[in-house]
């Protein structure tokens, strides 16, 4: 049984709208991301369209039934205050424990001397993970009407946009083809490991050398390919052919005795499914570094992985200096005038250039565009003529040589106005990525997709937050001291 929200006047209970939010400068993000969901609250308007949302996707048709869960307003505010905090499920549970302004905006603190609602470590995980990256979307654009409502005049309409991309890292080692065979090994092994264990298999008593004997072999290549010297091509196709006899002697013995493995109940069949995922894995990378190594054949980019655990995981190389190689996928986002992230977009194997058409598509019917401003990487004629229908002013630089009508265009005083101010873009990123879109420690596409989500939506209540308190600041210097209250 999951409740909407709804805050027991109790004896001791410190209430919602009585949060006091810190105003000093040198308070952090918290302060901020709270003061927004103070607002989001105590406001019947965004209150309501918020928790539909979550009820749409969170709540069961039989509702009134089992035990209380989490409600929805606290499963809201936690999933915010990790990605604001850049924190882990483990600093998470300790906040939501031990932190009394958090406590308090999810309505569960209470005063002193009174017995405290205390939240179990896997409860939070668990809780958090019913939101989909579908739910977060739906959320993040209510978040952002949210904070223009906030942020702008009336008169003031239309947006100022930036776009841009970067790379958010996934949870992966530097992949090469070789250590990629050993973690498909391994884990091969760690099935078999568990299978042993629970039913005594036969045949596989001597399993702990199977792992440390493979290990030894790959450590061996990793050594002989990085080393130098004389005669090195000849110690790599030793090495490689060690390991491969050996990789290939554990596929066949695995092939061989497989079907033989008991299957008394579910959690069995689980352990066989993922054993025949992992050999299949083994057998691609034996093959791969078989070919690779041995034969001397240049693998096409398009055969290759770069994880076996996150296989969604992308080699982007955007052509900077410093980090060369990034391991993860692309996300682009669209910014306006306020710093709000109004768009954010996970690119599937797309090129900058190529996601225009569908970020027209998401931003037009919803916004006026004043203008809106990009970097070269996403320019191309069709891209052009699109965008430059639907905005007054289009800042998109050709890549390329420009004609005498290109260079013309780009040389006027608006448009170097606003293509320096697509600098600020950047600073959007650089705050991200310190709000935890760096890198993703969530394990499975899903979760990658739904970490991101997250982010951007604490990125804008943060931000949002941070004018209210502004504003509350100038308001109490406004008052004299005299007639202060």
């Amino acid at each position: 049984m999951r409740k909407r929200f709804e805050q027991e006047i109790t004896i001791g209970r410190l209430l919602i709208q009585d949060t006091i939010i810190p105003t000093k400068k040198r308070s952090g993000a918290l302060p901020g991301l709270c003061a927004a969901l103070k607002e989001i609250y105590l406001n019947p308007q965004w209150n309501e369209k918020v928790f539909q949302i979550l009820e749409n996707k969170i709540l069961s048709k039989n509702n009134k039934t089992g035990r209380p869960g989490m409600n929805l307003w606290q499963i809201f505010v936690l999933s915010q205050v990790r990605l604001c905090q850049d924190i882990s499920y483990d600093e998470l549970h300790d906040l939501a424990n031990h932190h009394t302004l958090i406590r308090q905006i999810m309505g569960v603190e209470s005063e002193f001397g009174i017995k405290k609602q205390e939240f179990g470590y896997q409860s939070i995980i668990d809780n958090i993970g019913l939101l989909t990256d579908e739910t977060v979307k739906e959320l993040n654009a209510i978040i952002v009407e949210f904070g223009h409502e906030v942020f702008k005049k009336k008169e003031v309409a239309a947006l100022c946009l930036k776009t841009d991309s970067f790379v958010v890292e996934s949870n992966v080692h530097f992949p090469t083809d070789y250590n990629l065979l050993w973690d498909s090994a391994r884990k091969s092994i760690d099935m078999v490991t568990k299978l042993q264990e629970k039913h005594n298999l036969s045949g596989w008593r001597k399993i702990k050398n199977w792992r440390s004997d493979l290990k030894n072999k790959m450590r061996a290549l990793g050594k002989a390919s990085a080393s130098g010297g004389k005669g090195k091509s000849d110690r790599v196709k030793q090495c490689a052919q060690n390991y491969l006899t050996k990789a290939k002697a554990l596929y066949a013995k695995l092939e061989r005795e497989k079907e033989g493995f008991p299957q008394t109940d579910i959690t069995d069949a689980i352990i066989f499914v993922e054993l025949e995922r992992f050999m299949q894995l083994l057998q691609k990378h034996i093959e791969l570094v078989e070919r690779r190594i041995i034969k001397g054949e240049e693998i096409p980019h398009e055969e290759k992985m770069f994880s076996i655990f996150e296989q969604y995981t992308e080699w982007v190389t955007k052509g900077k200096m410093r980090p060369n190689v990034e391991l993860g996928k692309k996300v682009a986002i669209t910014t306006d005038q306020f710093n709000l992230i109004v768009d954010y977009h996970i690119m599937d194997h797309e090129s900058d250039s190529g996601m225009v058409p569908g970020l027209a598509e998401r931003i037009l019917p919803d916004y006026q565009v004043k203008s809106w401003s990009f970097d070269k990487g996403f320019w191309n004629k069709t891209n052009k003529e699109l965008l430059s229908k639907a905005t007054d002013t289009l800042v998109l630089p050709k890549k390329g040589k420009c004609n005498k009508a290109e260079k013309e265009e780009e040389h006027k005083p608006k448009f170097i106005k606003l293509r320096n101010k697509h600098s600020a873009v950047e600073s959007n990123i650089n705050e991200l990525e310190h709000r935890g879109l760096n890198r993703c420690p969530d394990k499975g596409y899903e979760h990658f997709k739904r970490y991101i989500g997250l982010a951007v939506c604490a990125y804008n209540l943060k931000k949002i937050g941070e004018h209210l308190i502004s504003r509350q600041r100038q308001q109490n210097q406004a008052i004299p001291v005299g007639k202060a209250a």
